[in-house]
This record gives structure tokens, sequence and C-alpha cells, in this order.
């Protein structure tokens, strides 16, 4: 069967693997439709991703049809049934995953990064991996990861009602992160260098937009705020300039939370930490009950899922958009292969 394999020196091919049979009786076997190119994809390609094997199959953002089960899976999996996966692993012993926090597992292994993962036609996975989607599309499935780890964001920013939330970063989990806010009836402010990011980002139900590159950032933040800051940040980037203006920014006894991965060392005036009691929090990847979240947001079909996907293509042009991407980070919100024929 096919499977797209990336080099991480700029060489993605497309390459035959074997195709797994029947299950084992603890495993799901699963059709793969639609699974979508993520940023840390894109890093792989671009040799920047120290995390990822070389060369390795991506793929984590899952849409898929049930094709069969194993003996021992569960009745309320069945062949037929749409579903989306967890992709992280957890290992059950380390200091996270002894506190109930797999999301954060020490020695996590995800689809697509530390081991090779979805991008080909069939897959199987541990049935506690495998995720029911409702009456939602193989499509719209790929989108459930990456909102989650927005979604999870906010839950370890617990924020509330009486927040005002910015969320740095108007990619998929910012926008993830923009949505889970206004679910919980946040106050929310998104900010980006990009603007047709933020006009959806508005679109989502963010009731400020702030284009970083050509607006005086505190300035704007004190008018929306009355003079306080956010009572939350979300760094949904990865940079130097936004993980300090996170800190910055952010009202005195503020919470602050880290998606984004920098790519170099920053330093903070760390006098902030102290004056401003702040809590600065990590979010990594994201929990069973924000898949389900996310799953629940999306079957209200008030998504602009279409709006969210830059392209679908198919194996084979996964070379040139991947060479087109590397030229146009700013311009994709998620890329799918569609593996559905």
């Amino acid at each position: 069967m096919k499977a797209i394999q990336i080099s991480h020196n700029q060489q993605l091919n497309i390459i035959e693997v074997e195709r797994p049979l029947a299950p084992n009786n603890k495993e799901v076997l699963l059709k793969l439709c639609y699974v979508g190119f993520c940023g840390s994809d894109l890093n792989t390609f671009m040799g920047r991703n120290p995390m990822a094997l070389n060369p390795v199959i991506p793929g984590h953002e899952v849409g898929a049809i049930i094709e069969a089960v194993g003996s021992d899976v569960p009745e309320d999996l069945k062949p037929g049934m749409v579903v989306t996966c967890n992709p992280y692993t957890n290992c059950g012993k380390c200091a996270s995953c002894r506190n109930q926090r797999f999301n954060a597992c020490q020695y996590n292994e995800t689809l697509g990064v530390q081991r090779n993962g979805a991008m080909k036609e069939y897959i199987s996975l541990p049935w506690e991996k495998v995720i029911p989607a409702g009456t939602l599309t193989p499509k719209t499935c790929a989108l459930i990861e990456p909102m989650s780890v927005g979604f999870h964001a906010v839950s370890r920013a617990q924020v509330t009602d009486i927040d005002v939330v910015l969320v740095i970063g108007c990619g998929m989990v910012g926008m993830g992160a923009i949505v889970r806010s206004v679910m919980r009836g946040a106050t929310v402010i998104a900010a980006d260098i990009d603007d047709e990011k933020l006009q959806l980002a508005l679109q989502m139900g963010a009731s400020y937009a702030i284009n970083t590159k050509t607006e005086n950032v505190h300035q704007r933040l004190i008018e929306m705020t009355n003079g306080l800051g956010p009572d939350v940040v979300i760094e949904a980037v990865g940079s130097t300039p936004t993980y300090q203006m996170a800190v910055n920014e952010v009202a005195f006894t503020g919470r602050v939370v880290c998606i984004g991965y920098a790519k170099a060392e920053v330093s903070f005036q760390t006098k902030f930490f102290v004056q401003k009691e702040l809590d600065i929090r990590g979010s990594r990847n994201a929990q069973p009950s924000d898949f389900r979240a996310v799953i629940h947001y999306l079957e209200r079909d008030t998504c602009p899922v279409d709006t969210l996907i830059t392209k679908i293509i198919r194996p084979e042009q996964a070379l040139d958009t991947m060479r087109w991407w590397s030229e146009n980070p700013g311009r994709v919100f998620r890329i799918l292969v569609d593996f559905s024929e």
C-alpha cells in the first residue's frame, strides 16, 4: 500500500509498505480517508524537527473508517464507523502518568514524529486509541486533533466567563483555543500577523483582533482591557517575541499558558514573574476529554470547516505541496491528504 515518507533534507517520497492484515485481538484496523499535514511535519521536511525520526511516515491528524476489529475490542467499536485517533503514547510509569496526566508522558511517542504515523492507506491501532466521531465526516475528523490541543490549553488556563483571554497565534491550534475560550464565556482577543487569519478568528468568536506586525499591541490591549491587561495569555506560536509578549502583556496575577515550542532561547524580564505573581504553565498535546469536547463542538455544525482546510491533495501531490508550504507558511491552516480511494 501507499505511504508518504519525509526525510529531513526536504525530500518526500511515495513508498510501498506492507498492508496490515487482520488486526490482533486488541487492535482496530482503520482505512485512512484524510490525514492532515501539520506544522511539525513542515518542520520535519525543513530539517528543523530534531524529535522526528529520519525518515518518517508523518501523520497524526486522522479521519478514518473502521475496517475490522479484533476479538477483544469493545462492542461499541464496529466496522464502518467514522473515527479519529489519539496519536500519543504513555508509559504508565513516569511522573506524568502517575499523576494521570498521560498527555504529558515523559516518554510519549506521537504518531508521525517519534514513530511512523498514519499517512498511508491503512493502519492498525490499539482500540483504546480509537475515538468514535459521532456524526462527523472523515474530512472533518482530520481537524479534531489540532483543535483539541487548543482546547487543552484553555483547560490548563482555567478560563472562565469573567476572563479576558489573549490568544497569540491564529493557526489551527490557536483557533481551537479561541473557540474553547468563547464556549466558556470569556472575552477573546486574537493576535496574529496575518489579517486573513484575524478575520477568521473574529468569525470563530473572538471579540477583538490585533495585527502584531502593524499595530501597537500594548496600547491596543490597554484600550481593550480598561488598562488591566488580559487575565490569560495563550501562546500558540513558539517564538522569542511572542513568549516575551505573553509575559509582558498579561495582567497582574494573570495566567500564561505556553503551547508553542520556541526555536531559540528566550530571555525575560523575570521581575514580572514576581511582581505580577504570574502562573506560567505549559500545555502539551490533549486529554481524551478535549477530543470529546472538540467532537461535540464540531457536531454543532457552526464551524467553518471548509475555510479551515487550505488544500486537499492526493499523495502524489505531497512533495510539490510541501515545497509550496515552505515558501508560504503564513497562508496555511490545514492541508489534508486524501487517501479515500
